[in-house]
């Protein structure tokens, strides 16, 4: 094919079925600004080693900014039957500059040339998905700091269990949260190597600068190795992992929104702007936004898959197998940012129903732990005193009472130790409050957890 920048070699056009097969610019068309970037930067370095001239140097690296601000504006459109976006910007290059434009990939392969696209791009989306944690994370601390004394049932095996505060439950995932702003900062400073200057797998005979380029593209400095510089896509595969985690923290808590919705539990109330009918069923409000999150982990899940089993089986260097690598990452990509997006407004508008919250923390005997460390306190070893506790809660079920309403004379059966405090040391508000443990769920520790959570972020 005449217009391929390889089509010397070949006595013959590609068929067509091969070339749309082999294309890549419908998906890697959006690293044009990226692809441009590491462009200008591997032209200057042409011209200031003196591998081409000063002059040409600064006519392509002209040509490069026409073409990044056409296609800004749209007087350029990309060609869908381009082969990929490199090829594509290279030949709209050398159509505008002639044989100036063609001096550009002197002592350039695609193959670098793609790597170093690729972690620009990344390196300014794991920037963009780390804003947008932060400030979920800042929408979560404050409803927690509404919220330090609203109780509700903390569960476990999906059963009531103990009393916490809906702050306490928030915290958990701000906590969650920061640790993912932790592992995509990771990921940016791993990935932040320049790999330009690889060559297809064996760097080049020209006196190149490698430095240089690194410096003007803000990377922390060259890869050592030009062979692991254009063949492994760890950081795609780590930045996906990444972006696994958080999408599956955010599946949890979606899944507990959509509980908290429904009428068994009627915890919290979705603002109308986020949540759906039914076509059949006049009642209904559908919170599938939080549906919408749980399945979209799903699909994260499986670009993460994808690339590992990509990987796994390519021997070095670059194999045509690795341009399946921007699907998978693009797309994990976009999913995390519009879910995010989409979740933090939803948190912001959501009604808390306390009252509900509170009536179910009163049902489920979850103080039956505070009455057993009742007796503790009295002298009691602790496995007497769970004894003791579980057949008062098998006496309650069975009188269709709860602990806080047995009367003080069938506690007295169990054992003397039990006095008219007891009611006190089992009342809802009590176990709270006296949780105050580090990271427990009193208001008091709970407050502190959140000035710890707002001191990491500010540090952010």
């Amino acid at each position: 094919m005449a217009d391929m920048m390889w089509a010397g070699r070949f006595s013959k056009q590609v068929d067509e079925t091969v070339n749309a097969f082999n294309s890549s610019i419908a998906f890697d068309g959006r690293m044009y600004r990226h692809d441009i970037q590491g462009s200008i930067a591997h032209a200057t370095m042409l011209g200031d080693c003196g591998i081409i001239t000063k002059e040409d140097s600064l006519e392509i690296i002209g040509g490069l900014k026409e073409i990044l601000a056409d296609i800004d504006s749209g007087k350029l459109e990309l060609d869908p039957t381009a082969e990929d976006i490199h090829m594509f910007i290279e030949a709209e290059l050398t159509k505008r500059l002639g044989d100036v434009g063609k001096r550009l990939h002197t002592s350039r392969s695609r193959n670098d040339q793609v790597a170093v696209d690729l972690r620009l791009y990344l390196r300014d989306e794991i920037a963009e998905i780390y804003a947008m944690v932060k400030k979920l994370a800042v929408t979560l601390v404050t409803m927690a700091k509404e919220h330090t004394e609203t109780i509700m049932p903390g569960y476990t095996h999906l059963q009531r269990a103990q009393p916490v505060t809906l702050a306490h439950h928030l915290m958990a995932y701000v906590w969650m949260l920061l640790r993912d702003m932790e592992r995509l900062q990771d990921v940016s400073k791993r990935m932040n190597y320049c790999p330009l200057g690889s060559g297809a797998l064996a760097g080049t005979t020209y006196k190149t600068n490698r430095k240089q380029t690194a410096e003007l593209l803000g990377f922390t400095a060259p890869m050592p190795n030009s062979l692991d510089g254009v063949s492994d896509r760890d950081y795609c595969v780590e930045l996906c992992c990444a972006l696994s985690l958080l999408m599956t923290h955010l599946s949890r808590f979606s899944e507990e929104i959509i509980m908290w919705c429904s009428w068994e539990f009627k915890f919290v109330e979705l603002d109308d702007a986020f949540a759906t009918g039914s076509s059949i069923m006049p009642q209904k409000k559908n919170p599938d936004v939080t549906e919408l999150i749980r399945g979209k982990t799903g699909r994260v899940n499986g670009d993460l898959v994808t690339l590992l089993t990509m990987m796994k089986g390519i021997p070095l260097a670059y194999n045509k197998d690795m341009q399946e690598d921007k699907e998978a990452i693009f797309d994990a990509v976009d999913n995390v940012k519009l879910c995010v997006k989409t979740f933090i407004p939803m948190l912001a508008t959501m009604r808390v129903l306390k009252e509900n919250m509170r009536n179910a923390a009163a049902k489920g005997f979850i103080n039956a732990t505070d009455c057993a460390d009742y007796l503790v306190k009295k002298g009691m070893p602790f496995r007497d005193a769970y004894k003791i506790t579980g057949t008062l809660v098998a006496e309650c079920i069975a009188k269709g009472v709860v602990l806080e309403t047995l009367p003080i004379e069938e506690y007295r059966k169990m054992t003397e130790l039990f006095t008219e405090d007891v009611y006190e040391a089992i009342s809802l508000d009590t176990c709270v409050k006296e949780r105050k443990s580090e990271g427990g769920p009193s208001p008091d520790a709970v407050k502190e957890q959140i000035a710890l959570a707002e001191k990491s972020l500010e540090l952010c």
